[in-house]
């Protein structure tokens, strides 16, 4: 890879170098937000075929909400970490990523929850002022993983880079829920008519309805690298933007062997 050209980036740029980087690294990404996603799917499906017991299905819904939280933590945190390495040029795995977050798995639960609060109180008062803090806060988690910053550091750290570049997030936001809603709807709706057709048939329509949650499930981890990618060059891109920032430093201030700017490897060919 040569070097990496650090400069503010237009919008386009941004999306240009997420899909490079996401074609380039495909495997890696799919890994990264796959395999906790097989764990939910699991559980999901475990849960529907107790469906029957009470107390059972209670214990799955339990068990189903833990797995759901855990596997969102990694795959969020995973993928922004694995960007960061690769940013840098330095080798980096789908277990190397994931054993990543673990260490870093309550502050980063922290600042989620924070930023979950931040928006559903702002939702409390109007849609508009709920979507303007969500675009404020879309790279509190780069901010928290990256800067080593607690949860409440990390959302006012996010407030101060996306100043006057909320539209720019909110283009991101929006472009990424398209993305999630057309693959949703591609790979479920045809088990969605299968479903239909077999109402008469309560067997098929568990089967049916089993699918649509795989689907679901393969959806979720083939699109959710999109966001968390955009997401992390965004962040670059406002730290260079606003600081002229030194990425090598910034993810290893205490390495003696750190490259200069101009050493840095590109996603760009």
């Amino acid at each position: 890879m040569t070097g990496l050209e650090l400069r503010p980036l237009s919008l386009g740029e941004i999306l240009d170098r997420t899909f490079t980087l996401y074609r380039r690294y495909f495997l890696l990404f799919l890994g990264i937000s796959g395999i906790p996603q097989l764990l939910v799917l699991g559980f999901s499906l475990a849960q529907g075929a107790v469906a029957k017991s009470v107390v059972l299905n209670l214990v799955m819904l339990l068990l189903l909400l833990i797995v759901t939280v855990f596997a969102y933590l990694f795959s969020q945190g995973g993928t922004i970490l694995a960007v960061s390495q690769l940013y840098l040029g330095r080798p980096t795995s789908i277990a190397d990523s994931l054993r990543r977050v673990w260490s870093e798995i309550g502050p980063l639960f922290g600042v989620i929850a924070l930023n979950g609060l931040a928006i559903g109180g702002a939702l409390l008062l109007l849609v508009i002022p709920g979507i303007y803090v969500a675009c404020r806060l879309l790279v509190c988690i780069p901010a928290a993983l990256i800067e080593q910053r607690g949860p409440s550091e990390s959302l006012s750290r996010s407030f101060d880079l996306t100043r006057e570049n909320a539209g720019r997030a909110f283009v991101i936001l929006i472009f990424s829920l398209v993305l999630t809603y057309a693959a949703q709807f591609l790979l479920g709706l045809p088990f969605a008519i299968a479903m239909a057709a077999a109402t008469k048939d309560p067997s098929m329509v568990r089967f049916w309805t089993a699918m649509i949650q795989v689907g679901s499930s393969v959806a979720t981890a083939l699109v959710s690298p999109v966001l968390l990618i955009a997401t992390s060059i965004f962040y670059y891109d406002l730290r260079v933007r606003k600081e002229a920032f030194d990425l090598q430093i910034m993810m290893n201030p205490d390495s003696q062997n750190a490259p200069r700017q101009s050493s840095l490897p590109s996603i760009i060919s």
